[in-house]
């Protein structure tokens, strides 16, 4: 029997609600991928709230679980490796040092590097030494980017207006030239009105992918949109698809919360779960 897709995700976790792995986890694992969750930092809830409870991994901790993972094969296994949010920069560092032994160990490893910064309303949201470390050592070894523009104008000094506003970010980004980069949640000159667009670059050339801009902005939107990438590459799914079904089940879930009145992404709606046991059956 084959084993199915194996995927190491490094990102947060927290007790209620769902960011980071919380968000990323189940539908990765609904889909039938076999998920490694890799804590960076543990917190009672999403940052939305009164009270903010939890920290970030100490240094020496997560070191431990990383040691925990190389002892048991998993960068020789995985087939995607998935970074998020990053609560501190020792982490940040053990972080790159990892994905870059994993993908020396494992040429065949797809690397996903979500740089969980910051966004337009809140602005940047992790200290600029970590971001430094995203710019500077991890999106350069990603396979796989997904900034969303906030993130694209912070990391290159370029505002995101135009496709070829897109283009330049790429270049300034310093990623390989095969690596595809897919700017997220992008409203641009041309996009039409009252929809948002993700915008795929790479060596194929360039594919727009726009959706229904749902008035509606909560955490864990990011973390939910890249899992569910992985999962449609996970199924076999061309990344222009899995990017669309990624949207797809994103405004799904985004909807019901919606529906709910919740402050944040919700997982439990029947027809988001229906989709995603579909998946993964195709």
């Amino acid at each position: 029997m084959t084993r199915p897709p194996f995927v190491i995700s490094i990102q947060s976790q927290v007790v209620f609600g769902h960011v980071g792995n919380s968000a990323a986890l189940f539908p990765m694992q609904a889909t039938g991928l076999e998920v490694a969750a890799i804590p960076t930092v543990v917190f009672s809830n999403t940052p939305d709230y009164p009270t903010l409870r939890g920290r970030a991994l100490p240094p020496e901790f997560f070191s431990d679980l990383l040691q925990g993972a190389r002892e048991r094969g998993l960068p020789e296994r995985a087939n995607f490796i998935l970074t998020g949010y990053i609560g501190s920069l020792d982490v940040a560092e053990m972080v790159a040092d990892f994905v870059a032994e994993a993908k020396a160990a494992n040429p065949k490893l797809t690397y996903l590097c979500d740089p969980v910064m910051g966004d337009a309303g809140p602005g940047l949201y992790v200290p600029e030494a970590i971001a430094d470390v995203m710019r500077d050592r991890l999106l350069p070894m990603a396979d796989l980017a997904t900034p969303n523009p906030f993130e694209l104008t912070w990391l290159t000094g370029r505002d995101i207006r135009s496709l070829d506003d897109i283009r330049t970010a790429k270049e300034l980004l310093h990623i390989a030239p095969a690596s595809r980069l897919i700017a997220t949640g992008c409203a641009l000159e041309d996009t039409a009105p009252g929809y948002i667009e993700s915008v795929v670059l790479g060596p194929e050339g360039v594919s727009r992918h726009p959706t229904v801009h749902l008035p509606v902005a909560l955490s864990g939107t990011g973390d939910l949109f890249a899992g569910l990438i992985l999962a449609g590459l996970g199924r076999g799914l061309s990344l222009p698809r899995a990017v669309e079904t990624a949207q797809d089940l994103t405004s799904r879930a985004l909807s019901h919360a919606q529906e709910l009145g919740a402050g944040e992404v919700v997982l439990s709606d029947p027809e988001f779960r229906r989709a995603l046991l579909n998946l993964g059956a195709a």
